[in-house]
């Protein structure tokens, strides 16, 4: 070989080496220019303020500002069962700036229920699960029941006539309602609100008969404004152990505890996400928190994003459809709960 040849051997050895060298930086995670945060962060929640949802951000909403030194601030987009909310963050900048908290029903059955643009399985990245709670059939002070068992009695005399409050279509407590009527086989009459607190406060005002509650009923329960009849999960509840269940009444296939999470815009830098995961993670575990958690009826349950995403997947494996996807949805769900 000569050395013209061998000069330009190698050149290309070289070449192919910075070549190697960069297609292996653009596989590696994104990794953030500055310190992160410089301003203030917003968490963007799909419902009115008040509700589960809400009230979960605005405790953690309150535990980051005090660890990131930064304004973290709640902004309600309610609508469209939190897909209003899905399609704004993914919209955003992956900066770590505008972040989602939602049920984990916006990515595995909303895709299913409505016709959207927005895709959060394909638009958003899951950061990791932050805590779940149980739904409890709460209902107006005047209804003729006294229990879940007397409330099916009291639909099957009157088919059509009852009617029940849920936070928006395909949201939780409305999958929560279908599968009662399913497992009971009643005739009631579903009526969608903008969140669960206005869809409790027709409850309370006598306007709607009863609702799946996520939790937020529970100083209205103590103080006689709503009338607990039961808790819409197979398992005890930790904070009414003496109400019934649906296990302890022989209804099955309509347990569906709800999961919460929070999601990023995609290409979130590595590094911040890992600083986010690991403050939320922090907040989780704080007493403070725990309690305001526990007031509305939920648990901090702290999931990484590995985890979360497993959960995610399980939940997806089958279609939401209004006949039958559901269940199997509740019992994947009940699985990984029992799990935990």
């Amino acid at each position: 070989m000569t050395s013209t040849s061998t000069s330009h051997f190698k050149q290309r050895r070289l070449l192919a080496a910075c070549a190697a060298a960069l297609l292996a930086g653009a596989s590696l995670p994104a990794v953030s220019q500055t310190a992160w945060p410089t301003k203030p962060i917003r968490l963007v929640v799909g419902f009115a303020p008040g509700g589960g949802t809400d009230v979960m951000a605005r405790a953690l909403a309150q535990a980051l500002t005090e660890s990131l030194g930064q304004p973290v601030i709640v902004d309600n987009k309610p609508g469209a069962s939190g897909n209003m909310s899905a399609a704004e963050v993914g919209r955003a900048a992956a900066d770590g700036y505008t972040i989602l908290v939602a049920p984990t029903s916006v990515e595995t059955a909303n895709p299913y229920l409505f016709k959207s643009n927005v895709l959060p399985s394909r638009d958003l990245t899951p950061v990791m699960g932050i805590g779940r709670m149980q739904m409890y059939v709460v209902a107006k002070p005047t209804i003729e029941a006294k229990n879940i068992k007397d409330l099916v009695a009291l639909a099957k005399t009157q088919p059509g006539k009852l009617n029940y409050a849920s936070s928006g279509t395909g949201t939780p407590p409305h999958l929560a309602g279908e599968l009662f009527k399913q497992s009971t086989g009643t005739y009631i009459t579903h009526v969608p609100y903008r969140g669960s607190a206005p869809a409790l406060q027709d409850v309370m005002a006598g306007q709607a008969d009863f609702a799946f509650d996520p939790g937020i009923a529970f100083p209205h329960i103590k103080a006689g404004k709503v009338k607990l009849l039961g808790v819409a999960s197979d398992r005890k509840s930790p904070f009414f152990p003496d109400a019934p269940t649906y296990a302890d009444l022989g209804i099955k296939n309509a347990s569906l505890d709800i999961w919460f999470g929070v999601w990023a815009p995609n290409n979130l830098p590595a590094d911040v996400t890992e600083r986010l995961s690991r403050e939320l993670t922090k907040a989780l575990a704080a007493p403070a928190l725990k309690e305001r958690f526990n007031s509305l009826g939920a648990e901090p349950a702290p999931l990484a994003q590995p985890e979360f995403r497993k959960l995610l997947a399980e939940e997806d494996k089958t279609p939401v459809d209004p006949h039958q996807g559901p269940q199997d949805r509740s019992r994947v769900t009940e699985q990984h709960i029992d799990a935990k």
